[in-house]
């Protein structure tokens, strides 16, 4: 029930438009023409999914105890 309140505040937070400070990170794809602008962020993926799976990792081990 905790992960997923706080699943839902942080889903709040990011439709009223508060953003996080992981954009335009090394490895991240970024394609600018004239009127088209293209933000693949690669690296930033991997670096939320391997902060998740290692949250996640602990909190299943705590939770075996």
């Amino acid at each position: 029930m905790v992960l997923g309140g706080a699943i839902f505040v942080l889903g709040l937070l990011f439709a009223s438009g508060v953003r996080l400070p992981l954009g335009r990170l090394p490895g991240d794809i970024v394609v600018e023409r004239q009127n088209f602008r293209l933000h693949i962020p690669i690296t930033t993926c991997l670096l939320i999914s391997a902060v998740a799976s290692a949250l996640l990792l602990l909190l299943s081990r705590l939770l075996k105890r």
